[in-house]
């Protein structure tokens, strides 16, 4: 009496378990390899600029109206989703103005443009009166915007992994001419 292997139908199933289990690994960690997603903000422009000078009092009326134009570029061939995430404004390390940026979904290899207006909210800029009465009569006035989105990349509905996009950019505006003279962005993402 022999044995036959090749019938037995225990050794069958596990032998394509086993494989099947390969392949998916190997997918996983080659083809859909989470890659960072990047955010880039294409530019930065000056949407309204309105600045009043009171010298008997030592106050400055400031009206600041930024339009910033970002992408977002995912690189992963599986959709990345993101959530409710924010631009900030900040001036001196202070932030003077926030705007959401609303949840969505991006495509595998998509990039997708977003306009974003931003206000800034004069109450808390003006808090330290002096040093924005001394940009502004320098003509310079320094900002930063920080952009943060954070969300997550899916592998084969199996794996989800979580993704932080940051971009944090310098900028400096002239206030005689209600332009932006410098720009010099930083960019970090983290999985």
């Amino acid at each position: 009496m022999r044995k036959s292997y090749g019938k037995n139908p225990c050794f069958i199933a596990i032998a394509v378990l086993l494989a099947v289990g390969l392949l998916i690994l190997i997918l996983a960690l080659t083809v859909f390899k989470a890659k960072k997603p990047v955010t880039t903000i294409n530019s930065v422009h000056l949407g309204h600029l309105d600045v009043g000078l009171d010298f008997p009092r030592l106050g400055v009326s400031l009206n600041v109206t930024l339009d910033v134009d970002l992408s977002v570029k995912n690189p992963n061939k599986v959709g990345f989703k993101y959530k409710n995430s924010s631009a900030e404004l900040n001036y001196r390390g202070k932030l003077v103005g926030e705007v959401p940026i609303p949840a969505g979904e991006i495509s595998p290899d998509e990039t997708v443009g977003m306009n974003l207006t931003v206000t800034v909210m004069a109450d808390r800029l003006l808090s330290d009166s002096s040093q924005l009465f001394s940009d502004v009569l320098s003509g310079v006035l320094p900002i930063n915007t920080l952009t943060r989105i954070s969300g997550k990349v899916k592998l084969l509905n199996l794996f989800k992994i979580k993704v932080i996009s940051t971009t944090s950019c310098d900028v400096t505006i002239f206030t005689s001419n209600r332009t932006i003279a410098d720009q010099d962005c930083k960019y970090k993402t983290q999985l």
